[in-house]
């Protein structure tokens, strides 16, 4: 576990304290910790550190803050990210090869990245080979290929930096070699074909048992397959030879092939017999030369098929390295589940910020070096993990640091702050002071957010960059009354900070997407108009978005974090 010293603590609320005039957050510096290798099971440790820190912090006035910044004195400690990866056994640089295999049911999910991220890293550390694979054999009732998922699996590699053999490889296109080979291991007397029905077949394995269809002679089992072709679905399938005596009931006699009538996206209906996956692999890895497997834990069987077959056939044998589940705290990825809400309509399209696919992430403002960066931190792994998803946000939030920070005023409540001067307020875009100003004319009314509006107190109050105020009375109804103080800012910690928008036409309607999925509505400053679509802003006290789309009437952004 980390252990994170006082002084970098003190610099990540220096750095925080400086983004919102003076005054730093306990969630967003604890949330900064994780880039230094806080676990989550450390954050109860942490908790009164960070809280002890940040009031030392927000005690100083902006000017010491800044003071103490550019002394250097306290700076963040550059973690490396990259915690290195194990040596793969046997490896020998230049001939490693490896593999990526996705299933186009649908897009690539952050998930199905890590997979993708550790093969391109193994490849790269042994300057080998790595193929992109599109598993598509045939899918199922519940797992159906779908014909956008292609181009949205290249895309999502292409955008993540992965560099693959210049041909994706598609199964589809392979099916004539596959039956080839099952024509061989039949003739041999390693597969038969089978007409039990699945219900027997699991009771004969269950009791290991052999079925009746094993017992054909070799040239019966090839005149049995090539019926297999215009046999009904579901009435025949090839089983591998196994023992029935194997201690793993899953590994008897396992199907390879099948009849499936389903239409394919590429193919048609060209084929209606289809290889397992196992199958199919066995047969690849080796036609490939694959070198090197990277599987999760749950394939052991297949590796145990693969492995079989290989024997055989007298293959050499790729080296298979497991890695365990990994999961994010409060996030459910299911490529499958995210193909039937989007098929249904639930979610707005493949890149729905709910499927956690790297379209949404990309839309939603993460920077794909942040992933990279998020998957190397985890590294391998044969246990399975789950880790916070702060790690993948603060990682992310060192590519966001210099992005312009414009005002979005939620659900806007208009308030008159009575005996407020005209003023003019010169609002920098960025902390730094180097990207500009702008300016904006105001009077005595003003809108600010329907949460802040709905818990305010008779106490003083800051519009950021403008001007102090305070509210006189609370009432149960509105209007409530406000005061205007001075225009200078105060060091008083009693003074809570509000963002803002002059009472104008001119402000921009505003939509913001979720992370959930939710729509946010409100109003941000003019000055939004001049983003592009895919430029990436924070909006004070809000959160970072990405301008996805304008539209006739007001700008949809989505939100990519705190």
């Amino acid at each position: 576990m980390a252990e994170i010293t006082k002084e970098v603590i003190r610099a990540y609320a220096l750095e925080n304290a400086l983004k919102h005039e003076g005054k730093s957050n306990e969630r967003a510096v604890l949330s900064g910790l994780f880039a230094e290798g806080l676990e989550k099971t450390q954050i109860k440790d942490y908790v009164d550190k960070v809280r002890e820190v940040v009031e030392e912090v927000n005690s100083l006035s902006l000017e010491r803050q800044k003071e103490e910044i550019l002394r250097g004195g306290h700076k963040i400690s550059k973690r490396k990210v990259r915690e290195g990866l194990p040596e793969l056994e046997g490896a020998v640089e230049g001939k490693v090869v490896m593999r990526m295999p996705p299933f186009p049911s649908g897009p690539l999910h952050i998930g199905n990245a890590r997979t993708l991220i550790l093969n391109d890293e193994y490849v790269k550390m042994y300057k080998g080979k790595l193929f992109l694979v599109m598993d598509d054999t045939i899918g199922s009732a519940e797992k159906q290929i779908e014909p956008e998922a292609y181009k949205l699996i290249e895309d999502g590699v292409k955008w993540l930096g992965v560099k693959y053999e210049k041909k994706i490889i598609y199964k589809s296109d392979r099916l004539k070699i596959f039956y080839d080979y099952a024509e061989e291991l039949l003739r041999k007397g390693y597969m038969y074909v089978c007409e039990c029905s699945p219900d027997k077949m699991r009771e004969l394995r269950a009791k290991g048992v052999e079925c009746s269809c094993r017992r054909f002679s070799p040239e019966q089992q090839v005149e049995r397959w090539k019926k297999m072709f215009n046999a009904p679905m579901g009435s025949m399938c090839v089983r591998l030879k196994t023992s029935m005596q194997d201690p793993d009931p899953a590994f008897r006699d396992r199907v390879m092939f099948k009849i499936s009538d389903n239409p394919h996206p590429r193919t048609k209906k060209k084929y209606r017999v289809y290889p397992s996956m196992d199958f199919s692999w066995a047969i690849d890895d080796h036609l490939l030369g694959v070198t090197h497997i990277l599987r999760g834990t749950d394939l052991v069987i297949e590796t145990r098929v693969e492995k079989h077959i290989w024997n055989i056939f007298g293959w050499e044998h790729p080296k298979v390295v497991y890695n365990g589940h990994f999961a994010i705290e409060g996030v459910k990825i299911s490529k499958s589940k995210g193909s039937k809400e989007v098929r249904s309509g639930v979610y707005i399209g493949w890149n729905d910020p709910r499927t956690w696919s790297l379209q949404s992430l990309k839309d939603r403002g993460i920077h794909p070096e942040a992933i990279r960066q998020f998957i190397l931190s985890i590294g391998l792994n044969k246990t399975n993990i789950k880790v916070p998803v702060e790690v993948l946000y603060a990682l992310n939030r060192k590519f966001l640091e210099s992005v312009p920070r414009y005002f979005f005023v939620e659900e806007p409540e208009k308030i008159r702050i009575k005996g407020c001067p005209e003023l003019v307020a010169k609002i920098p875009l960025h902390p730094d002071g180097k990207k500009g100003y702008k300016v904006y004319n105001t009077k005595q009314e003003f809108f600010i957010s329907k949460p802040d509006y709905e818990v305010m107190q008779n106490r003083n109050y800051r519009l950021m960059h403008l001007l102090n105020f305070k509210s006189e009375q609370v009432l149960a109804i509105k209007p409530r009354e406000f005061s205007f103080i001075s225009e200078e800012p105060t060091n008083d910690l009693e003074t809570k900070f509000i963002h803002w928008l002059p009472a104008n036409a001119d402000n921009v309607k505003t939509e913001i997407r979720m992370s959930d999925g939710s729509v946010v509505n409100g109003l941000s400053e003019p000055e939004v108009r001049k983003l592009k679509v895919g430029d990436i802003i924070q909006f004070e006290r809000f959160g970072f978005v990405r301008l996805y789309k304008k539209k006739k009437d007001r700008l949809e952004l989505w939100f990519a974090h705190f």
